[in-house]
């Protein structure tokens, strides 16, 4: 059994990653991953509807299942299908439970108590398991029906938390300005593609461009003074005012450039306004009433027949365009990021075991899960740099992504030089650790989203930002390595002379391989602001946590050098080191102030808090007396 654990591992490990790449099948009769990958513009970029739909839920209700606690099912097979009901049905997408709401003032202003939001399940076992809290015992998201007589009252308070400066407001006020721009987005997707409330656009539409051209005429005739039927130039009007507040109120970019390029996309509404100049319809815009017809209609067939002529001709028209829509769409279906975190986990409990039971054959296992992982997030890295076309660090997201990613890729050279399962350890948690952070940083919506112009510089995203980020790597990846030194001494009585002199050699190797990337890219970084901003410092607090990083990283390495720390002094000052290097990735961006700023929420403030508080209990049993410590070794 010892001899094919790793074998069977190895193979656990590669079937799950396998899954990933598999084409995913259309559930129900109806193509929604066909429809999934139709493209549009949106913030700057050419995106699946499929990430539309993704990215809006996420934003919503910080998930992309719509579902209730009382049934098992989901309310809709995918992101697709949500968003196909929004567009299409909206009377009853408006019933789905869509709209995140936790803060207690919230959920009083829309009328919500403690008897109205708690859940009341039929089965026995579900009681239990929500008292014990495996399941919710409150309901959180709401639909928008419910929160629809209330539409006043928040647009009044929202008003009065606009007035309040961003870095003042209370949490009631961030989270009331959080769901009034949910609720406006979520109003803005039902005019993508069709005027809402019309029980048959296509018909209406078929209807003015066969009356288009004596419409026009009409209506010319009126401005001119001249005679002119009456109901035809009714109808135009009508029909205009509908156009008109369809591209207002849509934000979706639908329908293609005749380059596909970019410039030149419009929204349906602008597009369908074109035809009193054009003289007909655009097809697109058709293409889309079609759908919305045998939607309703729920018509599979014709859905499924429209769909793949409307595919047929963009393929035709806009090939590259609709290659990467596709691509992206099976790359959010693949979700190699969530694949990896289940592996990190698993190698994580396998390598723990390994400490207490068959070291050599679970060591093993656990170093293949932790490579397939890596591997598996190697690839989605990949697939996000060639969808941006950009160096893999552009975002707060994709930074968690590389410091994971560079922290694991150190755990894997450490466990193959020592081969004691530390380095698998330390993987499993920091890979899994920040694939979780960067989850809840998904929740802000489009993960690949465009570049401000300051920033759009691929040499530099290239070579200051990846190489300052893999000093963060590093450095998180001595203070983990640390932590884990301490809990071994202070909770059990694994860490002998042996494995303590490695940790230390682990941490200090570390260390200086963080203080040379760190060193380096905060002076890639200063070279980089004298081309932006006209000035190589500026005392910025995202500069200012940069070089702190450096300088106390070459403060370990002189502390050490000069005798004034051993072992436990080492890995107390590199436990130090997560404090001050989460501080300058993640609390300089919430102070409101400085080029790097990117604004105060409550859940970073919240976890950095208990991330920092954490680490610095972690520093006190570091200091503990050595008798205090159930592994006796050198101090």
């Amino acid at each position: 059994m010892k001899k094919i654990l790793p074998l069977l591992a190895l193979l656990a490990g590669l079937a799950l990653a396998g899954r990933s790449f598999l084409t995913p099948p259309s559930t129900g009769a109806f193509d929604l991953v066909g429809f999934s990958r139709l493209p549009v513009l949106a913030n700057g970029r050419i995106k699946p509807l499929d990430t539309v739909a993704r990215s809006s839920l996420l934003q919503f209700q910080g998930r992309q299942r719509v579902s209730t606690p009382e049934i098992s099912e989901p309310l809709v097979a995918s992101p697709a299908e949500w968003l196909l009901d929004v567009t299409f049905r909206p009377e009853k997408a408006d019933t789905y439970p869509t709209f995140a709401v936790d803060h207690p003032e919230l959920l009083a202003l829309i009328g919500k108590n403690e008897d109205a939001i708690r859940i009341n399940y039929r089965d026995p076992a579900k009681k239990i398991l929500a008292i014990v809290g495996f399941l919710p015992s409150a309901h959180r998201r709401f639909a928008f029906n419910e929160l629809k007589p209330h539409f006043q009252a928040l647009d009044e308070q929202a008003k009065l938390a606009g007035q309040v400066e961003s870095a003042l407001r209370t949490p009631f006020q961030r989270g009331l300005l959080q769901l009034y721009t949910n609720l406006i987005d979520y109003q803005r997707l039902r005019y993508a593609f069709v005027a809402p409330g019309r029980e048959d656009f296509l018909g209406e539409l078929l209807r003015f461009q066969d009356q288009l051209a004596a419409g026009v005429a009409a209506v010319r005739a009126k401005q001119a003074g001249q005679a002119a039927d009456e109901t035809a130039v009714a109808a135009m009007t009508a029909m205009g005012e509908r156009f008109m507040a369809m591209s207002e109120a849509g934000n979706l970019l639908t329908i293609p450039s005749e380059t596909g390029e970019p410039a030149g996309w419009r929204t349906t509404g602008a597009a369908l306004l074109a035809a009193f100049q054009r003289g007909g319809v655009d097809p697109h815009a058709l293409a889309y009433a079609g759908l919305a017809r045998a939607w309703r209609g729920q018509d599979h067939t014709r859905f499924n027949t429209l769909l793949s002529l409307f595919q047929a001709d963009l393929d035709k028209r806009y090939g590259p365009q609709m290659a990467k829509s596709s691509a992206e769409a099976r790359f959010n279906s693949a979700e190699p990021f969530y694949t990896s975190m289940s592996l990190y986990a698993f190698a994580f409990l396998i390598a723990i075991a390994s400490w207490l039971v068959w070291p050599a054959s679970l060591g093993r296992a656990a170093f293949y899960l932790i490579i397939i992982a890596w591997l598996l997030s190697t690839a989605g890295i990949g697939a996000r740099m060639w969808l941006e076309s950009r160096p893999p660090v552009t975002n707060l997201y994709s930074s968690a992504l590389f410091i994971g990613w560079g922290a694991v890729a150190l755990c894997v050279v450490l466990e193959y030089l020592y081969r004691n399962a530390i380095g698998s350890v330390t993987a499993g948690v920091v890979g899994f650790g920040t694939l979780l952070v960067a989850h809840h940083l998904s929740l802000g919506g489009d993960t690949l989203e465009m570049m401000r112009a300051v920033l759009d510089s691929n040499f530099w995203l290239g070579t200051h930002v990846v190489t300052v980020t893999i000093g963060y790597s590093a450095t998180f990846l001595a203070g983990f390595l640390a932590l884990l030194y301490v809990i071994r001494g202070v909770f059990t009585r694994s860490l002998d002379a042996v494995t303590a002199d490695a940790l230390a050699r682990m941490v200090y190797g570390i260390v200086c391989f963080a203080t040379l990337f760190s060193f380096v890219g905060t002076v890639l970084g200063g070279i980089w602001a004298d081309q932006s901003w006209g000035r190589f410092w500026g005392w910025d607090p995202k500069e200012n946590g940069a070089l702190i990083i450096v300088l106390w990283n070459a403060l370990i390495l002189h502390a050490r050098w000069g005798g004034l720390i051993k072992q436990r002094g080492l890995m107390g000052l590199a436990i130090f080191g997560n404090i001050v290097t989460s501080w300058s990735w993640f609390g300089t961006n919430m102070l409101g102030v400085g080029l790097h700023s990117y604004g105060f929420t409550d859940a970073a403030f919240v976890a950095l808090s208990g991330f920092v508080l954490s680490q610095l209990a972690f520093i006190a049993l570091a200091n503990l007396p050595l008798a205090k410590w159930r592994s006796f070794q050198r101090g």
